[in-house]
């Protein structure tokens, strides 16, 4: 399994490039989010990369961030979407808007991409809710020192969704706690009691 690539860019589209590495010209199909994010051509180059297999053809897809690869794996897992829909979709909405959207059951900015039909867009939001929660509190669990501060906001998420309030509620109160300690660090506990007060609001 190819898992990253770094080398040259030599060739660059909104939705395709060729990266050379060690003098094998590797094409890529990536989001527009991921072609914002490249240098100029011949400029070094270091992507995320997700191989699709299929019976008739190997497909190499990349991807500027981790973030950006593990969503588009778990938009594929969902029936009905495609490589090509969930290069569409991150192309057609940013990682962390993505997220807000699915977690906060917005259809409306779902069914603005191309091809998403609002049966599509409750798919994605009932399939892949608790998973993008699972992995944002992964993703913190290995962020080292540096990550305490979201750790313990992760953690606080989590422990409010399992008491059984919805995921945007739960974040909301999580805000409005947060900006009342005004920047202030607080322990796990303490911000829980704080967001289940603006939660029950």
């Amino acid at each position: 399994m190819i898992a990253s690539l770094h080398g040259t860019l030599l060739a660059k589209s909104p939705m395709e490039i060729v990266v050379q590495v060690q003098g094998v010209g590797y094409a890529l199909s990536i989001p527009l989010s991921t072609y914002e994010s490249l240098g100029d051509l011949h400029s070094p180059v270091s992507l995320f990369t997700y191989l699709h297999v299929r019976e008739d053809s190997l497909q190499l897809f990349g991807f500027a961030t981790e973030e950006e690869r593990s969503l588009f794996k778990l938009l594929i897992s969902v029936t009905g979407i495609g490589p090509r829909m969930g290069q569409s979709i991150l192309s057609g909405i940013p990682v962390a808007d993505l997220r807000a959207h699915i977690a906060g059951g917005n259809l409306a900015a779902l069914t603005a991409v191309p091809g998403i039909g609002r049966k599509l867009a409750e798919r994605l939001i009932v399939e892949l809710r608790d998973k993008l929660a699972k992995l944002e509190y992964a993703t913190t669990l290995t962020a080292g020192p540096a990550g305490d501060h979201a750790r313990t906001r992760a953690e606080a998420l989590l422990a409010l969704t399992s008491l059984g309030y919805h995921r945007a509620v739960a974040e909301k109160a999580l805000r409005a706690a947060l900006l009342e300690s005004d920047g202030k660090e607080l322990a796990l506990e303490s911000l829980i009691k704080l967001a289940l007060r603006h939660a029950a609001q």
